[in-house]
């Protein structure tokens, strides 16, 4: 450290302060090419606090679900033809225990679904379909007038 001596006071001489480093930094660049002026954060790898949430999504591993994967094993074991209401509700049963069992992905567990909604709406629609027409019934509701004396 360099000193002078004034008037038997020692005062040390000036230190420039350090410029701002690039490497200090947040890497991030905007769409516009900009870089981002926060400063990095070395627990972060580097990027400042908010990009290193907007990156945090990429960096983790995401368990990836095969939506070609067979698994009528798992679904149908039993099922065949889904004639009955039961059957419809025993695969909605094992479809919501794999969706949380995380077996398989929401996505296609809501195509699943949606399928057999429309399944059930085909059961009503046969029923009505087969169900002989009943002519139009006229109800007569045979009651005492009132006394109005």
């Amino acid at each position: 450290m360099n000193t002078t001596t004034v008037s038997s006071t020692v005062i040390p001489d000036p230190v420039a302060a350090p410029a701002k480093a690039q490497s200090s930094r947040c890497p991030y660049l905007y769409p516009n090419g900009k870089r981002c002026s926060l400063p990095g954060l070395s627990a972060h790898s580097g990027s400042c606090l908010r990009h290193s949430q907007a990156n945090a999504t990429t960096v983790l591993p995401v368990q990836l679900h095969s939506d070609s994967e067979d698994l009528s094993a798992d679904l149908l074991p039993e099922l065949s033809e889904f004639s009955s209401g039961t059957d419809i509700r025993q695969f909605l049963t094992r479809l919501l225990v794999m969706v949380t069992k995380g077996r398989i992905s929401p996505r296609r567990a809501s195509v699943l679904a949606y399928i057999t909604n429309q399944l059930l709406h085909s059961h009503r629609a046969i029923t009505l379909e087969t169900t002989p027409a009943k002519e139009q019934t006229r109800i007569i509701i045979d009651m005492p007038e009132p006394n109005r004396d």
